[in-house]
């Protein structure tokens, strides 16, 4: 089991680290024959409940901002993603963000998207993980087993790939978490919740190391029980 998760952490870690200088599903699918590190990453990755803290599970909140409904603010300080609702209202969703070295901040566009993305890692980084003992693809296909999970949002700058996305994860575990390579991780079931609702084009503010993002004004209230109860 060991070093199924081994196998794991490694794609995990690998996944957006895409350029070597760059800080950079959970649905149930029909039993297959595979070995012991696939089926532990499926099972992890149909699990993600009792894995996550109850802070960072999806909530409806009181969050005071300025900023236009349909904005996502990154709080990757305190782990949460934000949509903007208006109202003083958003949805609040928990995440895993960079670890030490790897944060950043910004304002960037979502300027693609991709249901179940498929995974290729950079020659420089194949040659790295190889000497750690880690052998990756030349290209995975989307999956259960795929780092980026079962969707990914590739968040762009001046009309330039940044290589950071925000994506799902097969390890739901790690949310809350400060151990990606720059990305923005989320449960399965909360990027698919995120993806439907946010287009390409969306603003993205990133707050975190640096404060490259400027002045950005939001607070949050706390749950909003009457909707986080009745809906709306």
């Amino acid at each position: 089991m060991k070093a199924a998760l081994s196998i794991v952490t490694a794609g995990v870690v690998a996944a957006c680290l895409l350029t070597a200088s760059n800080a950079a599903a959970f649905t149930a699918s029909t039993p297959i024959t595979a070995p012991v590190a696939r089926t532990d990453v499926i099972r992890v990755a149909m699990e993600p409940q009792g894995q996550v803290k109850p802070q960072f599970q999806r909530r409806m909140v009181r969050l005071a901002t300025n900023e236009e409904p349909g904005t996502v603010i990154v709080d990757t300080n305190n782990k949460y993603l934000y949509l903007v609702e208006g109202n003083n209202r958003a949805r609040r969703y928990g995440i895993g963000v960079g670890r030490d070295g790897f944060g950043w901040s910004g304002v960037v566009k979502v300027g693609r998207k991709a249901e179940w993305p498929g995974w290729t890692p950079p020659p420089e980084m194949i040659v790295r993980e190889a000497k750690k003992g880690h052998k990756l693809p030349a290209f995975q296909e989307g999956g259960e087993d795929n780092p980026l999970g079962a969707r990914a949002m590739y968040l762009y700058r001046n009309g330039n790939d940044t290589a950071f996305r925000i994506h799902g994860t097969n390890q739901p575990w790690s949310i809350g978490l400060n151990m990606s390579s720059g990305c923005i991780r989320m449960m399965n079931k909360d990027v698919m919740d995120l993806y439907d609702r946010v287009p390409v084009g969306t603003k993205v503010i990133v707050v975190g190391p640096g404060n490259k993002q400027g002045e950005v004004s939001y607070q949050d209230r706390g749950v909003d029980v009457l909707r986080t109860l009745f809906g709306g």
